[in-house]
């Protein structure tokens, strides 16, 4: 069977994404694994469904690079919105639903895509370092020099250690620039090696890294792959009004025999 297929990237966070509005592609672990093979298949961090839904704009179903499906993916929701406005799919606000449950999402003037992620109502403080949910698991720890580290192999002890061993962890590495400026690496689980960029990190990133004790934060954030801007409301140690914004760009696409 041949599949049409499309590659989007959002700061270097790349996705096979599939329109299946249609219900027509069903596709096996072990063939998801392949397609994102970089060195035999299309190759990218992970593969997303346009799904339909009776009662939002749209589903959003995402599986990481080793097949399995996986968490709420920031980067990959902007890129998911984007393709939906190419499909023609075009609405001032967009409203879709994810494995974390429903999202507001919109297209800037200068073409960059804004996604609401959840709120984050706790924060937990491991070893020094701070543990938080934004649609995915994170793990959060500010080094001196970000681009010294060794962030696949710090990564993958962290996300193997006695403590997130269950069920895993990404893990991202900060250097705090300026007030409001960091600059973020990430090793993701599902994709075991260093990304270019990961939303939900750089989100969690920013939320670790406020510089407003109550009120408005708005933080800017390079990656590898670009730069994301994130602001959301602390209120009490609780972060509420996330909005992750950044560019999401298609890269190519075509039809691969599945």
């Amino acid at each position: 069977m041949d599949i049409q297929f499309y590659k989007y990237q959002g700061t270097g966070n790349d996705f096979i994404i599939i329109d299946n509005r249609l219900k027509t592609v069903e596709l096996k672990e072990e063939q998801i694994r392949d397609l994102c093979d970089r060195k035999f298949g299309i190759g990218a961090d992970g593969l997303m469904m346009l799904n339909p839904s009776a009662e939002f704009d749209f589903e959003m179903k995402y599986y990481n690079s080793d097949g399995r499906e996986g968490s709420m993916c920031g980067n990959g929701g902007r890129c998911l919105v984007k393709f939906a406005y190419d499909l023609g799919i075009r609405k001032p606000e967009y409203v879709f639903n994810a494995i974390d449950g429903m999202h507001e999402a919109e297209i800037d003037p200068d073409g960059s895509v804004s996604l609401k992620m959840k709120d984050v109502g706790e924060v937990e403080v491991v070893h020094g370092d701070y543990v938080m949910n934004t649609g995915s698991p994170h793990y959060v720890k500010q080094v001196r020099d970000v681009m010294s580290t060794d962030v696949v192999k710090r990564g993958q002890e962290i996300r193997n250690s006695e403590d997130f061993q269950k069920e895993g962890i990404n893990v991202n590495f900060v250097q705090q620039e300026e007030e409001d400026l960091l600059y973020v690496r990430t090793y993701e689980r599902g994709v075991e090696d260093e990304t270019l960029s990961c939303g939900t990190g750089v989100t969690a990133a920013a939320i670790a890294f406020y510089h407003n004790e109550n009120g408005y934060n708005n933080v800017r954030v390079k990656t590898k792959g670009g730069m994301l801007n994130v602001e959301y409301d602390r209120i009490d140690d609780h972060f509420k009004n996330i909005w992750l914004t950044g560019p999401a760009e298609r890269v190519f696409s075509g039809t691969v025999k599945i």
